[in-house]
């Protein structure tokens, strides 16, 4: 009788991929969205100077990086923040 309520009681535990999949739809029904991309070299050495610097994890260094550039492109700064990477070789 005992090993019949072992049985019962054990909950069966989650594969990696199972709590990934749990993980990501609590963060979409948080309004969260998912980007993926490769990183040139400068871009990688800009992000561990950042993630150095700040403490931040990636979602919020990506975050930024989205929302700083919105801010200089509706503020007619595009070109002028393209044309300073490219000078400085980032």
């Amino acid at each position: 009788m005992d090993n019949k309520n072992n049985k019962k009681e054990k909950k069966t535990a989650l594969t990696n991929a199972e709590k990934q999949k749990r993980y990501r739809e609590r963060q979409k029904s948080k309004g969260k969205q998912e980007l993926r991309g490769y990183l040139t070299p400068e871009a990688r050495e800009c992000y561990q100077l950042i993630s150095e610097q700040t403490g931040w994890s990636d979602s919020i260094i990506l975050s930024n990086a989205v929302r700083l550039t919105y801010a200089a492109y509706k503020n007619g700064q595009i070109g002028l923040l393209n044309n300073w990477l490219t000078k400085n070789e980032l």
